[in-house]
């Protein structure tokens, strides 16, 4: 709600004469500025911005070259310069002024009236800082800037100052009054949108944290995988357990990129990717995976099973496409369109003359592969024209915002 000035807030201000100044253009201007005002206080997230800038179209609307927005700081219980026109060096963010009778805005913040006087050195409410006198300001309109909420202290005030002289009136404190009400906006929008987000970046830690819990909790799990392998008797047991602890390694391995992320909930798969050939190539003794993917965020829920998805292939080609030897395994991946194309290829012997994809052979290995390319909504293909050894390629939706 806007405060009207009451009768012993006002010093009796009388119109200029037409010679001084024409009223209508006045006015009018006054109200351009107001307007864009407005458009600024909607458009612009700087706070600091808004509050020079209306100090800067209050000085223009009122004819005057002083203008100056003042903040409440409740700490020292004083109003503090914040932004103003006009005004020597080092007294802007510096000098404040105290809430009583000490400056026409300590008797406007303390009074929450509009405060006009256009005759400082004859005022009996209140005494004429060093900071005006300094100036030569002869006279000053003063409105408070309002705070969104009930029973909530107003941000601060709004103060025009002229050192000229001449007539302050009610129709100038409205002009003032207006710029202060869409301050007061202003301000509870971005004090709304600080407390956003701090909640959004508590999320992001949260986020973070609980990723980096359960990658440290999947390495210990790792580590006893691996511990039963080399006790396990069978072959196949340690196979098996082998297997497992590389498909585990491969989930840790996003949960460690998703809580590093810039970007909570998404991985570059660029760089994943690369991390999990590196972790392949620890295990794959004597074949050489070498990784090449375009740099692409995407989300977990998608790279966990890719991931799982190019362990798999990497780890059947490792064990039979160079029998009784070793050879280099290649990773890459582009987008082509909405997919993700990943191809996974050796120089080795190929593969087997019966083998079909859609009725592959009952391996534990290529169920995996076959249920994760599901899980991913993609298709798989053979690469026929591959000149040696085999390749097979997957596309994968991707959906980016």
């Amino acid at each position: 709600m806007l405060i009207r000035p009451g009768p012993e807030s006002v010093t009796a201000p009388a119109p200029e004469s037409g010679a001084t100044r024409q009223e209508l253009p006045y006015r009018l201007r006054q109200q351009s500025l107001l307007g864009e005002f407005g458009r600024l206080a909607l458009q612009t997230r700087d706070i600091g911005q808004i509050l020079q800038q209306a100090a800067e179209l209050c000085a223009q609307g009122l004819e005057t070259s002083f203008a100056k927005v003042l903040e409440y700081t409740p700490d020292d219980n004083r109003l503090l310069v914040r932004a103003g026109v006009g005004w020597a060096p080092g007294i802007i963010g510096n000098v404040s002024l105290g809430i009583d009778m000490e400056s026409p805005a300590g008797y406007a913040f303390h009074t929450a009236q509009i405060v006009i006087s256009n005759h400082l050195q004859e005022e009996t409410r209140f005494r004429t800082p060093k900071l005006l006198s300094d100036h030569s300001i002869r006279r000053a309109i003063n409105v408070l800037i309002p705070r969104g909420g009930e029973g909530n202290l107003p941000y601060g005030v709004l103060e025009v100052d002229s050192p000229d002289p001449g007539q302050f009136d009610v129709a100038d404190a409205d002009f003032l009054a207006g710029f202060a009400g869409l301050l007061g906006l202003a301000i509870e929008r971005q004090h709304a949108d600080t407390k956003l987000q701090a909640a959004l970046d508590h999320q992001a830690m949260l986020t973070r944290e609980m990723s980096h819990r359960v990658k440290n909790s999947l390495a210990s799990v790792v580590g006893l995988l691996r511990v039963q392998a080399r006790n396990a008797l069978s072959e196949d047991v340690q196979n098996a357990l082998k297997d497992a602890a590389s498909r585990i390694t491969t989930i840790a391995q996003v949960h460690d990129h998703l809580w590093r992320s810039t970007r909570i909930g998404f991985v570059d798969i660029s760089d994943f990717a690369g991390g999990l050939c590196t972790k392949l190539q620890e295990t794959i003794f004597g074949n050489k995976v070498t990784c090449r993917f375009e740099h692409l965020m995407i989300s977990a829920d998608k790279a966990i099973p890719l991931g799982l998805l190019i362990n798999e292939l990497v780890t059947n080609a490792a064990k039979h496409a160079y029998p009784g030897g070793s050879g280099a395994i290649q990773v890459s991946g582009e987008r082509r369109g909405v997919d993700l194309h990943v191809v996974v290829s050796d120089q080795g012997i190929g593969l087997p003359q019966d083998f079909d994809i859609d009725q592959p052979r009952a391996s534990l290995g290529f169920k995996v592969i076959k249920s994760l390319l599901a899980q991913l909504e993609g298709r798989m293909s053979i690469n026929l024209e591959w000149p040696e050894g085999a390749a097979i390629e997957f596309d994968v939706p991707i959906h980016q915002d």
